[in-house]
């Protein structure tokens, strides 16, 4: 017979700032922009990351995209099933090595590494962003370390959107 194991849940309520940047340029438009600015993670990061290969680490550091796109699905051709037709594209962004620079101190941060945007269309057509902010999901955390790398975050995530946006 399996024996039970004792079990422990904890629940913390967090404030999380919710942005939305929108553009007067057409999904299409923005969509385009978005793509052309990030480029596909490069899976050798990932690699060297996990066979600490730091020489390779410390040159894509210095040389290396500040974020990457790592996956993006197609929400709006979920809604086909209801029949509406819609464009809505959820991407993961992020930097693994900005990922393991948080996660080295609280392994949960990886909750939110990569980090989640969404680009809907609006009913005029128009692109329209939204994401919250990095620095107040990681901020939970209660570490200056992590919530530092959030705040560079923000900046580098806020500075790629509002130029697809423009």
């Amino acid at each position: 017979m399996p024996q039970a194991t004792a079990q422990t849940l904890v629940s913390q309520m967090i404030v999380v700032e919710h942005i939305r940047v929108s553009s007067e340029q057409s999904f299409a438009e923005v969509r385009v922009k978005l793509e052309s600015a990030l480029p596909i993670l490069d899976t050798g990061i990932v690699s060297a990351l996990r066979n600490g290969d730091q020489n390779y680490v410390l040159d894509y550091e210095e040389t290396g995209p500040k974020l990457s796109i790592f996956d993006c699905r197609d929400h709006g051709a979920l809604l086909q099933i209801d029949g509406r037709k819609c464009h809505a594209v959820q991407y993961e962004i992020g930097n693994p090595v900005t990922a393991s620079k948080m996660t080295r101190h609280k392994l949960s941060a990886a909750l939110y590494a990569p980090l989640r945007v969404v680009l809907l269309e609006d009913m005029q057509g128009r692109g329209v962003f939204e994401y919250d902010r990095p620095s107040t999901l990681f901020g939970q955390y209660d570490d200056e370390r992590v919530t530092k790398v959030g705040r560079y975050l923000d900046a580098a995530l806020e500075t790629v959107l509002r130029k697809a946006a423009e």
